[in-house]
């Protein structure tokens, strides 16, 4: 089958369906597993779950994040950038604006 079969397929999957073939595709890139580093990376998804279900942060919607994260990287004003280093970043990355 090829890739754009399997794309068109895995689009009709559920959500959690997505997810997890997203994820085992990503593990296959990199099969090597750290033990040190996956238990850290669990201990901070508990501290930031915690944090959150605590009060002490708060999450911002999804589309709050990809706005102000193409802002910053295109050039438009942000909070606290200026609009050149906005341009430097975006021609760090490698983005056209």
């Amino acid at each position: 089958m090829e890739a754009g079969e399997l794309l068109k397929h895995a689009l009709t999957l559920s959500d959690k369906g997505r997810a997890e073939l997203a994820s085992s595709l990503i593990d296959s890139l990199d099969p090597a597993v750290d033990p040190d580093s996956e238990l850290a990376w669990q201990e901070e998804i508990a501290r930031r779950l915690e944090q959150i279900e605590s009060g002490r942060v708060k999450t911002i919607p999804w589309d709050e994040v990809r706005r102000k994260g193409r802002g910053i990287l295109c050039g438009q004003k942000a909070r606290s950038r200026t609009l050149e280093c906005n341009r430097l970043i975006a021609s760090t990355v490698g983005l056209a604006c």
